[in-house]
């Protein structure tokens, strides 16, 4: 996975983030399609720090290979 590809993935996290903070019915957060929302923003928060981990191993590893 190249660095344009996890750029696009970690955009449209954010993306979806945006979308679900919308979602969110802050007099009652914990009810109805609001729940879901939280579970949204949530799931992509991990999505993105996946991503990220997944990125900065892909940078070690490079830096491995050229240093043997």
């Amino acid at each position: 996975m190249n660095k344009t590809l996890t750029i696009i993935l970690v955009l449209a996290a954010v993306a979806l983030i945006a979308y679900n903070v919308t979602m969110i019915d802050f007099q009652n957060p914990l009810n109805g399609d609001s729940t879901i929302a939280l579970i949204g923003i949530v799931a992509s928060f991990c999505a993105i720090l996946l991503l990220l981990i997944f990125r900065t191993s892909k940078k070690i590893q490079q830096k491995v290979q050229q240093r043997d």
